[in-house]
């Protein structure tokens, strides 16, 4: 039975969704959780966010390397590292969303606290993601084949996306951990039965050979691209629960529905795009997602009390456009890194720079969001008009702003780049299926 088949697909592809399931906790609910309930100041809370997963980020090609002489010890190896990390990321995500009663009185120390553990949560994130990842590229076998493993971890990781958007907001944030955890350890059971794939003939365990994946300029275009784009998506996802709270004063009972509906149309229209790449390719897919993304996100702005049923429509628009964005930048990695030749022996030094730049996304969204809008004078529960606008403007024009740079950018270096000698690495990037 090839990598392809239904049993093989759902073994390695389950980790995927516990994966993307604690995501949201920790990118999402996190930063309001704290400014909320702990009262964390904005820019202070920005300032930590952005050092912990900067952290985080600059680890990422370090252990894709790690992960590449794993692969070459033994495929044991690397279920071993996942399975520390397994434990590691539930007990972190726990002693995130629930510190101790000690710290809880000073900022100073609930922040040092929530820093501390945050680097270390991400880190073991870091490492089973890259663990996976790089495993599913190394599957092989023909493109159908690839394809639909990628399809089996993509769409379980929807799955697990859209239940942690509706279980902190109806079963609470115990809950949410008790099942990530359940989730995990079934992922990991799945994945250690999972078909193996083979281990190249390279001597990594001694060196990784090759260029460095910084000296290949088709995935720096590529990885240029998906930075901004990232970046796009982290800042609304940084802010959406301020903006539901503060500037649509939406009921609480809403806020499960919103985040639901954003991930279940991101669902349900992966299928859709992927019939799509067919007629035009994986590029310009993209493209028309990030068109769809823009024409309907930039409705936000003139949204205000009460214009809840107005914001569910924008996230069922918007989560349609997402769609792309979850499956279509990493088949374009995919097709690349067989383009280059480095299929089966350094996708984890690949792997490795490209969580990064997810990381540095979601860093720079903390980082620059928080703090700007507090210098604007948005503060958590806000009602003057000058601080809900400045709310306003971050959530909703600064993402179409930089949504648009991101489609300059593929249409630009991708999409229009004229075709060179693959050995300068230097080619368009095909659509693969």
């Amino acid at each position: 039975m090839g990598p392809g088949a239904w049993r093989q697909g759902l073994g390695y592809g389950l980790l995927g969704l516990p994966l993307a399931f604690v995501a949201l906790p920790l990118y999402v609910v996190l930063p309001n959780h704290y400014a909320r309930s702990f009262a964390a100041p904005l820019a202070a809370l920005g300032a930590v966010l952005l050092t912990a997963r900067l952290f985080d980020a600059v680890l990422d090609p370090w252990i894709g390397r790690w992960v590449d002489r794993l692969f070459a010890r033994s495929h044991r190896a690397v279920l071993g590292a996942g399975a520390v990390a397994a434990v590691v990321l539930a007990l972190g995500l726990w002693g995130l969303l629930f510190p101790p009663t000690a710290v809880q009185g000073s900022t100073t120390a609930l922040l040092t606290w929530a820093g501390g553990l945050m680097a270390l949560t991400y880190t073991a994130y870091s490492i089973a993601s890259v663990a996976h990842q790089a495993w599913g590229a190394r599957l092989g076998g023909s493109e159908p084949q690839r394809s639909r493993v990628v399809a089996w971890r993509e769409g379980l990781a929807l799955l697990g996306v859209l239940v942690a958007a509706v279980l902190p907001g109806t079963l609470g944030l115990g809950a949410t951990v008790g099942a990530f955890a359940v989730l995990l350890a079934l992922g990991w059971w799945a994945w250690s039965r999972a078909v193996v794939p083979q281990v190249g003939d390279h001597p990594l365990a001694a060196a990784p050979v090759g260029r460095s994946p910084l000296r290949q300029p088709a995935f720096v275009r590529l990885l240029l691209v998906f930075v901004v784009n990232g970046t796009a998506s982290a800042v609304p996802a940084t802010l959406v629960l301020f903006f539901v709270q503060d500037r649509l004063q939406a009921p609480a009972a809403l806020e499960p529905a919103f985040l639901g509906l954003y991930f279940l149309f991101a669902a349900l229209s992966l299928p859709l795009w992927l019939k799509l790449v067919a007629r035009i390719g994986l590029a310009r897919n993209w493209l028309a997602g990030m068109a769809l993304s823009v024409a309907a996100f930039v409705w936000t702005t003139t949204l205000g009390t009460g214009d809840s049923t107005a914001f569910l429509i924008i996230c069922a628009l918007s989560g349609i456009a997402l769609g792309t964005d979850l499956a279509l930048p990493g088949a374009l990695l995919t097709g690349l890194l067989g383009d280059l030749g480095e299929r089966g022996k350094r996708e984890g030094a690949y792997l490795g720079w490209w969580n990064f730049a997810a990381k540095l996304n979601l860093a720079l969204a903390a980082g620059l969001a928080l703090p700007l809008l507090a210098l604007f004078g948005y503060a958590p529960g806000a009602r003057d008009e000058a601080g809900l606008q400045s709310l306003t403007i971050a959530y909703g024009l600064l993402p179409c702003a930089l949504k648009l740079l991101a489609a300059a950018g593929l249409y630009l270096l991708v999409i229009r780049r004229p075709a060179a000698s693959p050995l300068t690495a230097t080619t368009p990037l095909k659509a693969h299926p």
